[in-house]
């Protein structure tokens, strides 16, 4: 009751702006309260970064989103120690925390920075921390990584990392919405609409909460068993 209570006013509230894309709102959900990632593929323009934004908003988490491109440095994502004057005229090393120090980060284009950029991301979506310069930091729970990938035939872009796609649970593949879909986005662009600004309906202490329910959902034997044989037959196929 405690989960289908969350995902109700999750959903209800992502309704004011994201039209469509049940499935996806359904998956994104699952995700977040199994302690994974997520990647949203899909061609541009199709809302991927709109979504990950209100999801943000409607959870009460702080948000950082970091644009992926081709000069992006590793540092510009950790965070890097800066040289600051402290008092009686001294100089020390500061640590400034970068963009993936929040509970939910949008890697947006993930996929049009080179591989040694994108590594900058594996430490924190395995371990939920970042090591820099020999020091480690833990991030704060619930952490939660959404990215977006744009087609890898399009220009400027890369193929991810095995380690990479790894470290997400869930792909979401993010198509053109049906023709009813369509029409209420094209009437809420060009009509005045009514205030609908998203608001946060879900504290980080019942996100957290809800996660540590599903460690207690019972899971009969069988069904482990064919979980199991699923995974093995992915690994020597027939």
């Amino acid at each position: 009751d405690e989960l289908q209570g969350f995902y109700d006013e999750f959903r209800k509230e992502l309704a004011k702006t994201i039209v469509g894309q049940e499935q996806v709102i359904e998956q994104l959900t699952l995700c977040l309260l199994a302690r994974g990632h997520g990647l949203l593929m899909g061609v541009p323009g199709l809302a991927k970064t709109l979504l990950v934004s209100c999801v943000s908003q409607s959870l009460h988490l702080s948000f950082n989103r970091i644009q992926f491109t081709p000069d992006l440095m590793p540092m510009d994502i950790t965070g890097t120690d800066i040289l600051q004057e402290v008092p009686g005229g001294k100089r020390e090393f500061e640590f400034v925390r970068g963009p993936v120090f929040a509970n939910i980060v949008l890697a947006d284009e993930i996929n049009r920075a080179p591989s040694k950029t994108q590594a900058a991301m594996l430490e924190a979506m395995q371990e939920n921390r970042v090591t820099v310069v020999g020091r480690t930091f833990p991030l704060d729970p619930p952490f939660f990584v959404l990215a977006t990938q744009n087609p890898v035939e399009q220009e400027g872009t890369y193929t991810l990392p095995e380690a990479q796609v790894d470290r997400f649970m869930f792909k979401l593949l993010i198509d053109y919405p049906d023709i009813d879909s369509e029409k209420i986005l094209m009437r809420n662009n060009t009509q005045v609409k009514e205030n609908n600004d998203i608001k946060p309906v879900v504290s980080p202490e019942k996100i957290i909460d809800a996660q540590s329910v599903i460690n207690e959902i019972y899971v009969d034997e069988k069904v482990e068993d064919y979980v199991l044989k699923l995974i093995f037959a992915t690994r020597n196929p027939i």
